[in-house]
């Protein structure tokens, strides 16, 4: 007779606590970390739950023989060996450890920043090979020295506190964070990465890989930064230009850096491996005992929580929006996350304190909290070094100390529903409203930056500011067409009725093209002299 208790197959090595923790929830708990994937496929239908780490691949075939599942807890942050489509398809809660390794990776940044200050490594092999050299490996004190973060999520965070208690000045450079939070932390707000250069003597960078990130700490970055400021990476190899760097630390620009993670991976061979101004270690930046227990445990709570029916708290999928509310909500899901994207560009360079959501119309009549996680989402995707998703994006806004207000009106004025975005911080605001139109739910904009419009959004937006002159709007045509850059469609924004403080002779422009507006060609834009600002704008789920 098949037991009646839920049964957990755990697939790899979690740690002990994980097991233990299924095992005293009433679980029936199989060890299957030598089976092989034949194996894997004839059992895994008999199971409520997987417990897994990065070796195991949850694919869709595997999910289709998983007649039972409900659960699959991910002991690690990233989920890229789960096929998580294929599971919120099957109504299968797929969860992961995302805070199981920032502690660890915190307190590698600290390790480095001691080694780094007082030449530990290198030390260390000159007296292995016999040599007594102390003049040599003289270091500096951390006390009263400024360590500018760059990336302020939960691992920054970390690290200025840790910091703090070497009784160093922290600085840092984040706007996906709250002017509050820093105030919490009594750590300084940077307005731009350009004052963290210029104020600090060690850099810790701690930023998300993305399209813009890639290559943040380059040649450029180091020309503004103090003479002899030292370097840290303990976050993703491609954030650094190794070429720039070791021609900073060779001038003597940069005194000298500590490397976790590299552009490529597994390494042995490196321009900057053996220079005696850097420390290198092989991407122990999550590598403990603590956190790989922790990520175990914590993966195997959210299968308890899932199969108890409690929420699992760091799921990354949730089920699609109620069949009742799916035709009034879900072609707003798309827009809501593109006003968000909108809004978090074009309020680039401020903080972000406040979030605020209004819905207006019959939308109003719904409970449309999915949409305003998806503004959330829209605002802080591809931002962030953790992963970010329908679960947990409403939980890391505020862990980043951005307060999000949700307010709705049944009525709106000239459009059936209205949802507006508005992002408040570093004391100015940015709105964006826009609504869906037509028997497909198109999304369309109506409203950003003071001026209204009515045209349809995709993926690649670009908004300018210009002065209401003849001649602005060809002179950009003619940079877009010699650079071949093809405009689907365009419109110029007027300034809303009632609207206070305005400037007449200022207009906006947007445009929407088949391709992308590469950052030069925006710049190349706003050189034009009746050009004031300008923005490109991916409006494509990240």
């Amino acid at each position: 007779m098949a037991s009646e208790k839920p049964r957990v197959l755990v697939c790899e090595d979690v740690g002990e606590a994980g097991v233990e923790l299924l095992r005293e929830n009433g679980f029936e708990v199989d060890l299957g970390l030598d089976w092989d994937r034949e194996k894997l496929e004839s059992e895994v239908g008999g199971y409520d739950g997987l417990l897994i780490r990065s070796a195991t691949q949850v694919d869709a075939g595997l999910i289709e023989r998983a007649e039972r599942l409900k659960a699959v807890g991910r002991a690690g942050v990233g989920v890229d060996n789960v096929d998580v489509e294929a599971a919120t398809e099957r109504g299968i809660i797929v969860a992961n450890a995302p805070e199981s390794n920032v502690v660890t990776a915190a307190e590698h940044t600290m390790a480095l920043l001691l080694a780094l200050a007082r030449n530990v490594p290198q030390a260390h092999m000159a007296l292995v090979d016999g040599r007594w050299e102390r003049k040599q490996f003289s270091g500096v004190e951390l006390s009263g020295k400024t360590l500018g973060i760059l990336g302020f999520g939960r691992i920054g965070q970390l690290v200025a506190e840790r910091a703090q208690a070497f009784d160093m000045d922290v600085v840092a450079y984040d706007p996906y964070v709250g002017a509050e939070r820093y105030r919490e932390l009594g750590v300084r707000q940077a307005a731009d990465a350009d004052q963290l250069y210029a104020e600090s003597d060690f850099i810790t960078i701690h930023l998300p890989k993305t399209p813009e990130t890639e290559g943040w700490l380059d040649a450029e970055a180091f020309s503004k930064m103090k003479d002899g400021v030292r370097i840290l990476n303990v976050a993703r190899g491609p954030l650094v230009v190794d070429a720039d760097l070791e021609a900073a630390i060779a001038s003597g620009k940069v005194a000298g850096a500590a490397l976790d993670v590299f552009q490529s991976e597994p390494i042995t061979e490196h321009p900057l491996f053996g220079n005696p101004h850097v420390v290198v270690t092989p991407h122990l930046g999550a590598s403990t005992t603590e956190a790989t227990d922790r990520a175990g445990y914590q993966a195997a709570e959210q299968v308890v929580r899932a199969l108890t029916g409690q929420g699992a708290t760091s799921a990354v999928n949730v089920p699609a929006v109620a069949a009742e509310d799916l035709e009034v909500l879900g072609p707003f899901l798309p827009l809501s996350r593109m006003l968000g994207r909108l809004a978090s560009s074009l309020a680039a360079g401020q903080s972000i304190d406040r979030v605020e959501v209004e819905y207006l119309g019959r939308i109003a009549d719904r409970d449309c909290r999915p949409l305003t996680t998806a503004v959330l989402l829209g605002i802080l995707s591809g931002h962030l070094e953790e992963p970010v998703n329908e679960v947990n994006a409403p939980a890391i806004a505020a862990a980043r100390g951005i307060v999000t207000v949700e307010s709705s009106r049944t009525s709106a004025r000239d459009f059936t529903e209205l949802v507006r975005v508005t992002i408040v911080g570093g004391g100015q605001e940015t709105r964006v409203v826009g609504t869906t139109l037509g028997k497909n739910h198109q999304p369309h904009l109506l409203e950003a930056w003071g001026r209204r419009f009515n045209l349809q959004l995709d993926e690649n937006l670009s908004i300018f500011r210009y002065a209401d002159v003849p001649g602005s709007i060809g002179r950009v045509a003619t940079i877009l067409g010699s650079h071949s850059i093809n405009i689907d469609s365009a419109a110029v924004g007027y300034q809303p009725d009632g609207a206070q403080g305005g400037d007449g002779s200022t207009a906006v422009m947007v445009l929407i093209t088949t391709t992308p507006v590469p950052d030069e060609v925006v710049r190349e834009i706003v050189a034009i002299e009746t050009v004031h600002e300008g923005r490109s704008v991916s409006l494509s789920p990240r």
